[in-house]
């Protein structure tokens, strides 16, 4: 019996989110491709702004990462979303399924589920990361959402309240807390201008700032 071959993804093709994992997963390693609302989106070369940029915003969840147990980071995983969403984020945060999380590892290793936080750095406000995806971001429930535009030069980080996204505001200082993971703190303006021993200065701090040991804590007894 000859095998039958899955039709190969392309640009626009409307799916379900079973459809396009089973011929994702039958492509070949070096293809990339993303469902987002239902549609397919092919993904492009990768321009040095938008890879040292995504570099610099991983490592600065990389470090969290590393002092937070309970808590996991993630470079680009594909994410199983929902019935029409098979996004694959620039970066994501979790907390552990095992400590509370609402997201977790399926048998095929997966992410399965919203993320607690998810980074995407975009080439601007008109990209797909701020229309068709921040759309599927907050319907799958993801509670925060950090969007670097590089084209404005600007961080917009969303948290999410009865069910729609709204700006974080930043502290007097500039400073951007998030309210899901005490002690993940940013200088956007360092991160915009790729000045990596600012940035983690600033989170250094929001590590040491007593409300990060309290998170700890609570997730070690989780």
């Amino acid at each position: 019996m000859v095998q039958q071959l899955l039709p190969r993804l392309e640009n626009g093709d409307h799916l379900s989110q079973h459809a396009f994992h089973e011929r994702y997963c039958a492509s070949p390693e070096d293809f990339r491709a993303e469902l987002i609302g239902g549609i397919v989106f092919v993904r492009g070369r990768v321009t040095l702004a938008h890879g040292e940029m995504h570099a610099a915003a991983v490592g600065w969840l990389g470090v969290y990462r590393a002092n937070t147990p309970g808590v996991t980071a993630s470079n680009s995983p594909t994410t199983l979303l929902g019935k029409r969403s098979e996004p694959e984020p620039d970066g994501v945060l979790c907390i552990d399924a095992d400590c509370g999380g609402r997201s977790y590892v399926s048998d095929d290793d997966f992410l399965t589920g919203p993320p607690e936080l998810i980074v995407e750095v975009a080439a601007s406000a008109d990209a797909i990361d701020m229309h068709a995806k921040r759309r599927d971001y907050e319907r799958a429930g993801v509670l925060e959402y950090v969007a670097v535009l590089l084209r404005e030069s600007a961080v917009r980080w969303f948290v999410l309240e009865d069910g729609a996204y709204r700006d974080l505001e930043a502290r007097d200082d500039g400073i951007l807390c998030s309210r899901v993971f005490p002690g993940l703190w940013l200088d956007p303006s360092a991160l915009l201008r790729l000045d990596g021993r600012r940035v983690l200065d600033v989170l250094q701090k929001g590590i040491e700032d007593p409300s990060h040991q309290v998170f700890v804590d609570e997730l070690a007894k989780r």
